[in-house]
């Protein structure tokens, strides 16, 4: 059955997976939502005997309804080939009798690449499909990961131009690095006096600006998103929570039909709505764990049913946890609220005015499978040294934010039911925080010391991805404010200013 996709603000107009990938955004700035979740058409056993690439496609098909065997195929062997440094794409490591799904093994070592190494061939397919001549100009904000990803994954592809909005001190170095050296001649990155939110929220704005729109198609040109927004976004996150599962049942781990539980670090909530359609597509996933750092809007969300982004924002060690506006919440609620587009949409009316919104009680039952809790920065840098020293196994300050909120889970509940927590980063993205959560000792060293103490301590090689941008020259250092983001945009795309 074919799965079409309607606005979560209007849900009047259906259009086809390919039309939702190359728009975006939805006109009226809702998000893109499938009309129904399907079900997996192959039962978890036979799953169990296909490789990363034959579970992309069980998966994705049955989302992307309007592609053909052909294109989804060469879209998936594009995507997930050498460009990972290792064959099973997503490797599943046991610790401590927990299972860390390991989402970081592509060309920017975190888990965006999971999703932004096949988006720019959904794109250019979709784009095909649907006749358009246009330049697609992909823009994207980004709290650090999205960034780099999106762009190792349009760099130089014909057809594309891409913007990058960062928050110019709200990336770790290793990011900054990683976006500002970043090759191609169709890739921009602009750093931005603010916060992510601030970037994000410009982002939207521009895509709903009518007589911009109306400009870039006089020149040619028009918009879409490698943000999580973006429908070719969230499928592909999918796929790796339906891997997790098989992996765990092919190991014998589990039991056919057994239930495990997963544990998302999570700022932007696309991650964790990935398992909750994994969930809902027939793995068998009891609790959905939603792991907040300081700025702890979902946390406090999940725990009152109000959603309030009215509090300071606080800079962490795991910045891309750092965001007050999780903008794919906004699809759970759409569907908590029994797909009522209009009720959505007063929610996020009043999120716009007024910063805040508060659920009914009864959408609030619905959140039964959720359970939210957060992590201090002392917690975070704990649970690190802590598996360190009883394992050996080094971890991301966001894949130990997601350690930490499980050990509260436990203590709450004594659940023993198996667990996988998704390891979001490669700790190399993070030394600093890493190295000095391990020993404050380490402080003195520089960033790139601190790259080969890690390697050395914990025995893993330093990362390509790590290792090129020590001497690459920068090639990115425009800088606005956040309120110039649309002038900056036309003057990249050569657009004259009214």
């Amino acid at each position: 059955m074919e799965v079409l996709y309607g606005s979560t603000r209007n849900d009047t107009r259906k259009v086809q997976a390919s039309q939702a990938i190359l728009q975006g955004l939805s006109e009226d700035g809702g998000l893109f939502v499938p009309d129904h979740i399907p079900a997996l058409d192959k039962s978890l056993q036979e799953i169990s005997e296909m490789d990363y690439r034959e579970t992309a496609y069980e998966v994705m098909k049955l989302f992307l309804s309007d592609f053909t065997k052909e294109e989804l195929t060469s879209c998936i062997d594009k995507a997930y080939d050498a460009k990972f440094d290792t064959k099973e794409i997503a490797p599943l490591v046991e610790k401590e009798h927990t299972y860390y799904l390991e989402l970081f093994h592509g060309a920017t070592i975190a888990f965006k690449d999971m999703a932004l190494s096949i988006l720019p061939h959904l794109m250019i397919t979709s784009a095909k499909k649907n006749h358009a001549k246009e330049t697609i100009v992909i823009l994207t904000a980004t709290s650090g990961d999205t960034g780099k990803a999106a762009l190792a994954g349009f760099a130089d592809v014909e057809g594309t131009k891409i913007i990058v909005f960062y928050p110019k001190n709200g990336v770790s170095p290793i990011q900054e690095k990683q976006m500002v050296t970043q090759k191609g001649d169709n890739t921009c990155v602009v750093g931005i006096h603010g916060n992510f939110d601030d970037a994000q929220t410009g982002v939207k704005q521009i895509f709903s600006d009518k007589e911009l729109e109306k400009e870039m198609l006089e020149h040619g040109l028009r918009f879409s998103s490698a943000n999580s927004i973006n429908i070719g976004r969230l499928v592909p996150q999918i796929v790796y929570y339906v891997y997790a599962y098989t992996r765990l049942l092919k190991e014998g781990k589990i039991a056919d039909g057994e239930a495990i539980n997963v544990v998302v670090p999570t700022g932007n909530f696309g991650n964790i709505l990935a398992a909750f359609y994994a969930k809902n597509m027939g793995v068998p996933i009891a609790k959905l764990i939603c792991a907040s750092n300081e700025n702890k809007v979902l946390y406090d969300f999940f725990r009152t049913g109000s959603y309030d982004r009215n509090r300071e924002f606080v800079l962490t060690s795991s910045p891309s946890m750092d965001i007050l506006i999780s903008s794919n919440l906004e699809r759970l609620i759409y569907r908590i609220s029994g797909n009522d587009a209009g009720k959505n949409a007063d929610f996020m009316n009043a999120l716009a005015k007024s910063g805040a919104y508060s659920i009914t009680e009864e959408m609030k039952a619905q959140l039964g499978d959720f359970y939210g809790n957060y992590a201090s920065e002392k917690e975070t840098a704990d649970s690190i040294r802590s598996l360190y020293e009883k394992t050996g196994y080094v971890m991301d300050t966001h894949t130990a934010v997601a350690n930490a909120v499980y050990q509260k889970y436990l203590n709450e509940t004594s659940d023993q039911t198996k667990t996988v927590i998704a390891s979001t980063a490669s700790p190399f993205k993070f030394t600093r925080s890493v190295m000095n959560a391990i020993d404050a000792g380490y402080d003195s060293m520089s960033d790139f010391e601190l790259v080969g103490e890690l390697s050395r301590i914990a025995d893993v090689k330093v990362p390509k991805a790590i290792e090129e941008i020590e001497t690459a020259p920068i090639l990115h250092d425009m800088v606005c404010e956040k309120d110039e983001m649309k002038k900056t945009v036309k003057e990249i795309l050569g657009i004259s200013q009214h």
